[in-house]
């Protein structure tokens, strides 16, 4: 059902400093930061010949990368992102088998702009997952 490895998404307390290591230091390709505020992020894409990277950093009050970064004022990996190439039959599907979506298990448009659905890290090994329709 789960397709390619869409991104690896990593928060991060400092966002320039995060662009000027991936696109500075380390060469990659990195996109210009979009605002989400529906998800309470600022997102940045690192682009690997092989998937991406989501650089996170909290936007607004309330965002929940800034609860993340309390635990772990450092960064770190936050979610993985796996392709579904229908979001509803991936939800229903893995609703069925026992996972938990979180929110109200509607998809919502994501960084992408395409459907996301985000999927509850006790129920898959404590990885937070998120299912995006490609």
């Amino acid at each position: 059902m789960i397709g390619r490895l869409n991104h690896v998404a990593i928060a991060v307390p400092d966002l320039p400093a995060a662009v000027a290591l991936y696109g500075g230091t380390l060469g990659a390709e990195v996109s210009a930061p979009v605002d989400l505020p529906e998800h309470g992020v600022t997102t940045v894409f690192v682009v690997l010949p092989n998937t991406k990277i989501e650089l996170l950093h909290p936007l607004g009050e309330g965002s929940p990368i800034a609860k993340f970064l309390e635990r772990n004022p450092k960064g770190g990996i936050h979610h993985l992102c796996y392709e579904v190439e229908d979001i509803r039959a991936a939800r229903d599907r893995l609703v069925a088998a026992g996972l938990r979506v979180l929110g109200d298990g509607e998809p919502k448009i994501g960084a992408h702009g395409k459907p996301v659905l985000f999927l509850h890290p006790a129920d898959l090994a404590g990885t937070l997952t998120e299912i995006e329709q490609v």
